[in-house]
């Protein structure tokens, strides 16, 4: 098992920018797929970025495409998410996450990950 502990998150203007951190102990990091979700309230979480155990592959929703970026360092066990230009809809609490599956890419949906970590508040005003 896995365990993650995210950092970073905070209250920032629409425009700014923040970095999130994903720390991961318990697990070999570097054969897994990692990635970042978000769940405003109300809503149902959905998918923001993820990485290649190697970082060799990143993909991204629709909505954050060139304003996030996602990184790792495995020497670290730590996974990042760079957001710029950031925008009041993207205020959520975001979580990061394990691809079930070692040495495998593309997954997208929650149900592919399984360990999850307790989330970050991210909140940005207009």
């Amino acid at each position: 098992q896995v365990q993650l502990v995210e950092s970073g998150g905070g209250l920032v203007q629409a425009g700014g920018s923040l970095r999130l951190s994903c720390a991961a102990s318990g697990r070999t990091f570097s054969i897994y797929t990692m990635g970042w979700f978000r769940q405003a309230p109300g809503k149902e979480r959905e998918f923001v970025a993820a990485v290649s155990w190697n970082g060799g592959i990143t993909n991204y929703a629709d909505f954050v495409k060139g304003r996030f970026t996602i990184s790792r360092d495995n020497a670290k066990n730590t996974m990042y998410l760079q957001m710029n230009s950031l925008k009041p809809e993207d205020t959520a609490v975001y979580y990061c996450a394990v691809d079930r599956k070692p040495l495998r890419s593309g997954a997208r949906s929650p149900p592919d990950f399984g360990s999850w970590g307790q989330g970050t508040q991210v909140t940005v005003s207009s």
